[in-house]
């Protein structure tokens, strides 16, 4: 009867029904009913006319199988039911805890940290944020070999006021030169493939150097400078690490929250004497036993 009530709904005009215009009930399935209003609540606002229509039938539809689902598992599992209700309470249980626990946190939590709470935390732990590869900061430019500016470059790149970088820019800028600055921290890898190195061979050496170094192929010349290095198995940059620290604290605070106001509710039912354990001393012992 329930596929027979579906068939005929999803057959009607293309305009909304006028069944489903009214308190009627929709379809039924064993002896369980699916009325309108509860079919409303769940429809989108902005659905009119045929999609509306589409809207309901295909609820409709998906309600009826459900139903015929659960009712041949409830046939099937019926011997198990007592452990689906006590998994349904646990999940009810949990829900309304974890409700509560937002509820909590979303009053009093601050979600504010100091430059110097994420310096501090770093600094405190070092050692749980090793870098497993290399990172560097610096500069590349890439310019055609022979250039007549060749020196020029080269004392500009050496420069370290900022008015000679800006001058740097500005000519690489004016001649189609590539400067690429690396002002956050990189993989090295990602700063080597922007210089005509292979990939297979060890670059490490470059790393000790401070200054501005050179390389050429067939056509261009480079100049290339590293600003700042993190070697492998040395601590992350914090600037790499400062959300992570912010979720850490985060989370610190949430479970301060928390244990607190567990506390108070303890304390509170102690006050009010809601708690009765039924052990003494020796039971306890026992217990632990």
């Amino acid at each position: 009867m329930a596929s027979v009530a579906v068939l005929w709904l999803m057959s009607a005009c293309r305009e909304l029904p006028s069944y489903f215009q009214g308190s009627e009930p929709l379809a039924r399935v064993n002896g369980k009913t699916l009325y309108l209003h509860e079919v409303e609540r769940t429809a989108p606002e902005e659905i009119v006319g045929d999609d509306s229509a589409a809207y309901y039938r295909l609820y409709v539809d998906r309600w009826v199988s459900r139903q015929l689902k659960l009712s041949e598992a409830e046939q099937l599992f019926s011997a198990s039911e007592a452990d689906i209700e006590a998994m349904v309470e646990e999940y009810r249980q949990s829900l309304l805890i974890r409700k509560l626990d937002q509820y909590y946190v979303d009053r009093q939590i601050d979600t504010l940290f100091t430059d110097e709470a994420i310096q501090s935390y770093y600094n405190n732990h070092l050692a749980d944020f090793k870098s497993d590869r290399t990172l560097v900061k610096g500069r590349v430019l890439r310019f055609p070999e022979g250039d007549r500016r060749t020196k020029q470059l080269l004392q500009l790149m050496q420069a370290t006021r900022p008015e000679s970088r800006q001058d740097l820019s500005d000519l690489c800028q004016k001649n189609n030169f590539d400067l690429l600055e690396f002002n956050s921290w990189v993989d090295y890898e990602e700063f080597l493939s922007h210089l005509p190195t292979l990939r297979h061979d060890d670059y490490s050496s470059l790393l000790a150097q401070s200054g501005v170094q050179q390389m050429r192929d067939n056509h261009s010349r480079y100049y290339f400078q590293l600003t700042a290095v993190r070697r492998a198995g040395e601590a992350l940059p914090l600037e790499r690490v400062s959300e992570t620290i912010r979720r850490i604290l985060f989370n610190q605070r949430h479970n301060e929250l928390l244990r607190r106001h567990e506390e108070e509710l303890r304390q509170r039912a102690d006050a009010e004497k809601q708690i009765k354990l039924f052990f003494g001393e020796d039971e306890e012992q026992n217990i632990e036993k």
